[in-house]
Parts: structure tokens; C-alpha cells; sequence
């Protein structure tokens, strides 16, 4: 029989492509059903709006994944309709958009921790890790519920698929005639792909990209429901995001409100040892110390060693991490360089000579070293620490014995900050030691010897959590019995957040998905206290030399949490779901890599009610100091200039 046009074979195109923007319909109700606690939304027609506007993402992944397997069903083969060639067409179907189609998936459990959507960055995390297959088994087994989904979902799709099949036709035609025809089809499906995949066809539009879901919704939150997971990941390959942005914001500006050259002269230089402890997911919110005027009701800490510890310590109680991996906390806060859209660690531009607490002390005598009980090379630290000047690292492989793996990520925190203390009681003084906790992390397992000690909780986190203060008791305890205790600072903060157990309070809201404990406590010294002014991970840095008495200037955009000099006024800068947010001044200034989209009160830390409508003064100073830190950090890291030593 002869088809007109070809008519039925793209009706049968058209089915299968409705197919998968129903399947990822699908996906979108499935991720909210999931993220439901993070992601509001105040209704149903609420939604299906949201879901109206991720239409346009859902197309643009949708034709990039498709794409060829559009351009094969279309292309005049003279075979097309022939079973051997369909089949050929379901295998290459499937393969493509399952494999996708997974990152959805992924992304129902792991946007609990990262708080975006899934992108290439992701690799940053996956790359070091040596054993991969075990890392995707232990994800199948942990989170059975989210395979069996997929597997179920997956099978419907292939049922639905094979319910319409294209029948064979016995062509009529030439095969110029048949040729003559195809093109018409071809000519009209290519420039419909190609709008579909820019996001319309309008000439001075750019094709749409992650940013762009922020324009379809009410609440910042929200944008993350617009978009899709494979959109976002095929968006983000080939990207440069380490490039020059040409603000034109002048010196003046900079040096004002960062004065990234800095020297403290207050202090008489000193040479105390130094224990920075890195802890792992340690949000703010576990810590009891940290929550006295947090206004929680019925609030419980899981920590109580470390509230003990807060009484003798200055402790900052509006802190935040300036990202949401642990590859960017170390940048942070040892080299005061944080992440924004990529890691900084995972850039090219890494290796370069960098200004940092380790090149600071090594200057002046310390013996510096790095702990992470992870197998070496794990999240790229034992490349990062060496770019840094570390004298030396100990991992996994240095700890030499394997029966204390938790058989996930490391050894346990006990053991290993014993080691550690063990270690560094060896050591010469001054030294300076930086210990990267791993046992406060998904799969939240705790040594068996432990089990039922510490409170469960509401959330599987708070178990873990109490082991890990458990541990530093006990490493408190050993170092305390040593010569160099008494003449140590120690500064405990933690990478990034993790599971939010009081979802009623402010902790589930953007602003504070970051929200981090840190603490300062020096045996025997009058640095005691509670501070509530906004303080981030790259302070950490400029606070250390500022209490040592360094006496050379260095390079940092933080400032001395501590300092008795005038220094520049606390503000913070992290970067989550392709937003830049800077806070300051009782504001909260949204920026999206061009322009402000958005201020907020500072108490508005849903980000509710958008105050761009109504600009002020001090906003507009807040968008100019946000581009002012934007152009001189990338500025310094393109034209390497992260050091005052030339």
C-alpha cells in the first residue's frame, strides 16, 4: 500500500517522541514526590505550570538525545518500514534515552545533598574515587526503591512503545520520486529540532540554558522542578565556566569591600600548632551550641561533646560553607578560593602556584600535613594538598589497617583521629594538621560496637553525627595528654550540610543549605564567646594568620573573624542551582552571572518576597560589590595571581 508523504511512518514519530516527553512527565512528578520537602509547591495547578514551562527544557534534552534517532527514521532508506530496520530503531531508541533517562532517577536521592539538579560536575566528585562499580552497586542496594522504579517504568515505556508499530509499505514510487517527498519531511522535522532545541526560533535569542528556568517561577526553589535532569547534564558538557567577566568594576571597589592583599599587624608574631578539622556534612543544625536562640521547638543536639567544647570557644553561629561539596571545602577554607558553578580543585586552573595557610606556615617553619581516611587520592585531595605545598598526607594507605573500613568511604572517625593525634605528637613544633572526616555520610553506618549509643533520631544522619562528636571526645581526650595541646588552636567547621531533620524551621531553606558550624578554641586564652555576624568558610584563612601574627601580606577574600584592626564588613558568597547569592548588609542580593534577579531581607531566608520591584541605593551597591568579587576572582585565577609572591 502506498503511504502519502510517508504519513504513517510519522505518525508513528510522532508517538514515540510524545512518548518520551510523557515518560518525562513522569520523572518531574516522581522528583517532587521525592524532593517534595525542599522543592514547595503550594498547589496542584502550581505544578502543572511549573511542569507547562520544563517543557521547553524537557524538548531541548528531549532533541539532543533523539536527535539521531529522529534523522534515521526520516532519511530516506528505502528500508525503513522493514522489521529488521524498526528493530534496529527500538535498540537505539532505548539505549539513548534510558541511559539518560537514569540521571532523573539519580537525582531523586542525590538533590537531598547537592541541591541542584545533576550536572557534569558531578564527575569532579566520581573521578578520584577507585572503586566506581562498588559506589553504583551500593547506590542500587541502598536505594532499591528508586531502581525498581526505574526497572518498572522503564518496561511500561517499552510496552507502550511496542503497542504502535510502523506497518511495512511496498514503495510505488521512484526513488527520486520517494526521495523528492522525504525531503519535505526531513527539511521540516530539522527546522523544527533546531527551535526546538535553542528554545524558539527568535534570532537574538540564545539557546536556552539552566538560568532560564528561574524566569517561569515564584520561588528560587522552584527552578529546579522546570528542569531536568539530562538537560542539565548534556548543558553543562564543553562548558567553560572559569572565564573573565568584564564588569568593568573598578579597583576601588574591590580592594574596599574585599581587599584581597591583606596584612594584619595587630598581633605579635607567634608559632602555635594548628588543628583544622574538616568535618564531613556537620550542618550547623546537629549542633546544640549553635541553636540556643535558634527559637527550635522541642529541639534535640547530637552533639554534645562539642557543646561542652562551645563553652570555652569562640563560636560563630551564622557561618556558612561557600559550596555544597566537599571537593569545594577544602578550597575554602585552607586556600580561601571557593567554588562557584565547577569546583576549583577540578579546573585546569588548580595547577597553578597558590597562596594559601599551608605556603603562609610553611614559610615560617610549620610542619604541615593533611588527614583523610579515604583511599588516597579520594575527592582529589592528595593532588590538591600537594599543589598547596603539604609536607605530608596520610590516607587510607598510611593508617594501614584495612579491618577499620567502614566499607564505604574511609576509616572510621575513632581510629582514625587517633591516628592522627598518634601522629602529630611525633612532630616537631610548630606544626600545622588538617584532619577531613568521612564517617558523617550517606550510607550513615556506624561501627557495630556502637550501635544503639548514640540517638537515632529523626533522620538517619543524627546517629552518625553523635559517633563523629563521640570521636572527637576521644581525640580531645588523647591530645589533651600531650605537650603541644596547650599551645594549639583548633578550629572545627564542617564541608557542607546534609540531612535537615527540623523542616518546620529555617534549615531546609535555601539560604541555609550552607548553614556550618564554626568554632575556635584555644586552651587556657580568653577567646570565648558567641558571634552572630555572618562568617564563611573563606575567613577561616585570613582569621588563622591574623591570630599568628603573620607579618607579610597575603591574598584572601575573607576576613579575620577575630581581628582588632578595621577590616572589611562580613558579607557572604556561595553559588547554588546557576545563582550567585551575596549577603550583606541586611540584604540578599540573587545574581545570575549578568544582572540582579532578585533582593531579599536578609530574615527572608525562604526568599519569598522579592524586592526588586522597589530598589534601593544599598541594593545597587550589593549587585556592584557582587560583580567586584566575580571579576577579580576570576581575573586572579585566569591570570594566576593567587599569591603576593612573585
Amino acid at each position: 500500500m502506498k503511504s502519502f508523504f510517508r504519513l504513517e511512518e510519522y505518525k508513528v514519530l510522532l508517538y514515540r517522541v510524545l512518548l518520551v516527553y510523557f515518560f518525562y512527565f513522569i520523572a518531574r512528578v516522581l522528583f517532587y514526590f521525592y524532593n517534595s520537602d525542599i522543592v514547595e509547591v503550594d498547589s496542584v495547578l502550581e505544578f502543572f505550570k511549573i511542569a507547562y514551562h520544563g517543557l521547553a527544557f524537557d524538548t531541548t534534552a528531549i532533541l539532543y538525545i533523539n536527535g539521531l534517532f529522529i534523522l534515521l527514521s526520516i532519511l530516506p532508506f528505502f528500508v525503513n518500514t522493514r522489521a529488521v530496520y524498526q528493530n534496529f530503531l527500538f535498540w537505539f531508541y532505548f539505549i539513548t534515552n534510558l541511559i539518560f533517562y537514569a540521571l532523573n532517577f539519580v537525582d531523586f536521592i542525590y538533590y537531598k545533598y547537592n541541591f541542584s539538579r545533576l550536572t557534569l560536575a558531578a564527575w569532579d566528585i566520581i573521578k578520584h574515587e577507585e572503586s566506581k562499580v562498588g559506589m553504583l552497586f551500593r547506590f542500587l542496594l541502598t536505594y532499591w526503591h528508586v531502581f525498581l522504579l526505574y526497572v518498572l517504568v522503564s518496561a511500561l515505556w517499552i510496552y507502550l512503545y511496542k503497542s504502535v508499530k510502523v506497518k511495512h509499505n511496498l514503495r510505488e514510487d521512484s526513488h527520486l520520486k520517494y526521495i523528492l517527498k522525504s525531503v519535505i519531511g526531513v527539511l521540516l522535522i530539522a527546522t523544527l529540532s533546531v527551535g526546538g532545541i535553542r528554545g524558539d526560533f527568535k534570532k537574538s535569542t540564545r539557546p536556552i540554558n539552566l538560568v532560564d528556568a528561574n524566569r517561569h517561577v515564584k520561588k528560587v526553589k522552584q527552578a529546579d522542578l522546570v528542569l531536568n535532569s539530562p538537560f542539565t547534564f548534556l548543558r553543562t558538557i564543553r562548558v567553560k565556566s572559569f572565564k573573565k567577566q568584564e564588569f568593568n568594576i573598578s579597583k576601588e571597589v574591590i580592594k574596599e569591600n574585599f581587599n584581597p592583599i591583606k596584612h594584619y599587624s595587630s598581633n605579635n608574631p607567634s608559632k602555635p600548632n594548628i588543628v583544622l578539622i574538616i568535618t564531613e556534612s556537620m550542618g550547623r543544625e546537629y549542633c546544640g551550641a549553635f541553636n540556643k536562640n535558634a527559637g527550635i521547638k522541642d529541639y534535640v543536639s547530637y552533639t554534645p561533646f562539642l557543646d561542652s567544647l562551645a563553652q570555652y570557644s569562640m563560636i560563630y553561629t551564622n557561618a556558612y560553607s561557600n559550596g555544597y561539596k566537599s571537593i569545594h571545602g577544602m578550597s575554602s577554607i585552607i586556600s580561601g578560593i571557593p567554588s562557584f558553578k565547577d569546583a576549583f580543585t577540578s579546573s585546569p586552573y588548580a595547577q597553578q602556584q597558590i597562596e594559601s595557610m599551608v605556603s603562609c606556615l610553611n614559610s615560617k617553619g610549620y610542619d604541615t600535613s593533611f588527614f583523610h581516611g579515604a583511599p588516597n587520592g579520594s575527592m582529589g585531595f592528595l593532588g590538591y594538598s600537594n599543589i598547596l605545598g603539604f609536607d605530608h598526607y596520610y590516607g587510607k594507605t598510611e593508617y594501614g589497617n584495612d579491618a577499620d573500613f567502614d566499607g564505604s568511604w574511609g576509616i572510621w572517625d575513632e581510629p582514625f583521629l587517633q591516628f592522627m593525634n598518634t601522629t602529630i605528637s611525633k612532630k616537631q613544633q610548630p606544626f600545622f594538621s588538617t584532619v577531613f572526616t568521612v564517617t558523617s555520610h550517606e550510607p550513615y553506618v556506624i561501627p557495630k560496637e556502637y550501635e544503639g549509643k548514640f540517638p537515632k533520631g529523626n533522620v538517619q544522619m543524627h546517629q552518625c553525627v553523635g559517633y563523629t562528636d563521640y570521636a572527637f571526645k576521644k581525640f580531645f581526650e588523647a591530645a589533651k595528654k600531650e605537650p603541644w595541646f596547650s599551645n594549639t588552636i583548633f578550629i572545627i567547621t564542617s564541608d557542607h550540610c546534609n540531612q535537615v531533620s527540623y523542616k518546620e524551621h529555617f534549615y531546609d531553606n535555601i539560604m541555609n543549605r550552607n548553614a556550618i558550624p564554626i568554632l575556635i578554641y584555644k586552651p587556657n586564652s580568653d577567646i570565648i564567646g558567641e558571634n552572630n555576624d555572618i562568617a564563611q568558610h573563606i575567613d577561616i584563612y585570613p582569621t588563622v594568620m591574623d591570630m599568628i601574627g603573620y607579618d607579610k601580606p597575603f591574598r584572601s577574600w575573607g576576613r579575620s573573624l577575630l581581628t582588632k584592626e578595621k577590616d572589611i564588613e562580613p558579607y557572604l558568597i556561595n553559588y547554588n542551582s546557576n545563582i550567585y547569592y551575596f549577603m550583606k548588609d541586611n540584604y540578599i542580593c540573587l545574581f545570575d552571572g549578568t544582572k540582579a534577579i532578585g533582593f531579599y531581607d536578609v530574615k527572608d531566608v525562604t526568599l519569598s518576597h522579592n524586592l526588586i520591584g522597589n530598589r534601593n541605593q544599598k541594593m545597587n551597591n550589593l549587585e556592584l560589590q557582587c560583580k567586584g568579587f566575580i571579576q577579580d576572582y576570576f581575573d586572579r585565577i585566569l591570570d594566576k595571581n593567587l599569591t603576593t609572591i612573585k
